[in-house]
């Protein structure tokens, strides 16, 4: 499941692109698959291994261009190990709000980014993000978890600040939405209930099928019930003073 758009966030072949706070690796998969040179990073040295894994399976079996290449690395956020304007591409989906400093986090994606580059940065949409933290301390409250919901505005202006200026902005997930509520409401660690047991594999049936009616109805909800919020921005260029 994409929540990153790559049709809105173009990633050409032989681009160098890092994926921050990869998780388990959804958005470094696709990339590789488009032919980019990946870095998927993450704090979770379980989570980087998950992806080395993948990724080694996934040359192996010929699903990405023999030129490109793709590593999983430990990584801060905070304090990124890599030189200036090192990636064309960067991909901080569903981190930002985990961090309570986050502004450092932007003021690193900036930096690694190149001037022109591409920064694509997702976190949870206000609304339905509430509504979780109204149902459930749990939700939010466990270690690792969401410190902050941001106002849409607020975010643009803090990654404007850093160097980083707002192209295109969508959402995304909107049938994930009363499922995370339904989970909120019946113990948000409890995977065995038997409602949100339904509800998964309705998400799965419909993000392996992908019918017509419920992605309509989610291109429908998003712009209201959207899980995610997705923003898309650019590294401004440097410009050189006139003599």
């Amino acid at each position: 499941m994409l929540t990153v758009d790559f049709d809105l966030f173009p990633v050409p072949a032989g681009c160098r692109l890092l994926d921050l706070g990869c998780g388990a690796g959804r958005h470094s998969f696709e990339a590789f698959r488009r032919g980019a040179d990946v870095v998927a990073l993450d704090y979770s040295l379980d989570e980087v291994r998950g992806v080395n894994a993948m990724l080694w399976a996934m040359a192996e079996d010929g699903e990405a261009p023999a030129a490109a290449k793709a590593g999983g690395v430990r990584g801060d956020a905070l304090a990124l190990p890599f030189a200036d304007a090192t990636f064309d591409r960067v991909i901080a989906a569903e981190i930002l709000e985990h961090l309570p400093a986050d502004t450092a986090a932007m003021a690193e994606i900036a930096r690694v980014v190149r001037p022109g580059g591409w920064v694509a940065v997702t976190v949870p949409n206000r609304l339905p993000e509430q509504v979780c933290w109204s149902l459930s301390t749990a939700y939010h409250s466990v270690e690792g978890g969401h410190v902050r919901i941001y106002r849409r505005p607020e975010l643009r202006e803090r990654l404007a600040a850093v160097g980083l200026e707002p192209v295109g902005a969508h959402f995304a997930h909107a049938l994930h939405a009363p499922y995370w509520w339904l989970r909120c409401l019946v113990g948000v660690h409890d995977d065995d209930h038997p409602a949100t047991r339904l509800y998964h594999r309705l998400l799965v049936w419909d993000m392996m099928r992908r019918p017509a009616l419920t992605r309509l109805t989610e291109r429908a909800l998003n712009p209201v019930l959207g899980k995610s919020y997705v923003l898309y921005l650019r590294k401004q260029e440097v410009t050189r003073a006139a003599r």
